[in-house]
């Protein structure tokens, strides 16, 4: 048996200024933005696969606890928590970069906290975080069409430009991972 390679548009976006940063409209529920000020390996993992779980976020996977700590325990990395009713709603983590560029390397919501205004909240607040960061010049992202379908437009929506396209082929013919092993979306919720 092969694995079916798919092609996966890839966009790169990214703002030169704080200026163009365009405001998002209030959450319609009740959210407040933490960051981090403790490397926590195994809240940043449980981030990682909660959010991106339905998205293919596979990359990091297989990560031992050595490399998670290795990639939150850096002053270059940011990581900002939104929360809900002190509930994880999402994060976000920024990595500043030698060049002046910060990454905006992960960002995304977990999913019963999308629909309510959160994603374009918290990507400026993401932003406003970026370009705080001493010596920024740009921030940056990339995001491909198995991202969340509001992910793209949400980039644009706050001022982020497309300024580079390609194609990656990955095997999407398994579904995605969820967020951890085994994990049945479809039970009721209490």
């Amino acid at each position: 048996m092969t694995n079916a390679l798919e092609p996966i548009p890839v966009w790169t976006l990214e703002q030169r200024a704080l200026s163009e940063l365009r405001p998002a409209a209030a959450p319609r529920v009740a959210a407040e933005l933490v960051r981090l000020s403790v490397a926590v390996p195994e809240f940043n993992r449980f981030l990682y696969t909660a959010v991106g779980g339905d998205w293919y976020w596979v990359d990091r996977l297989g990560w031992t606890y050595a490399q998670w700590s290795a990639w939150v325990d850096r002053p270059e990395l940011t990581t900002l928590i939104a929360s809900v009713g002190g509930a994880p709603a999402g994060y976000a983590e920024l990595e500043q970069q030698a060049d002046g560029a910060v990454e905006l390397a992960y960002f995304g919501l977990l999913p019963q906290f999308t629909g309510v205004g959160l994603g374009g909240w918290l990507l400026e607040q993401a932003l406003r975080a970026a370009w705080e960061l001493p010596g920024t010049v740009r921030v940056w992202v990339h995001t491909c069409s198995l991202d969340g379908p509001a992910a793209l437009a949400n980039y644009q929506a706050r001022g982020l430009v497309i300024v580079g396209e390609s194609i990656e082929y990955r095997d999407v013919t398994a579904p995605t991972p969820g967020p951890w092993p085994g994990a049945d979306r479809s039970a009721p919720s209490r």
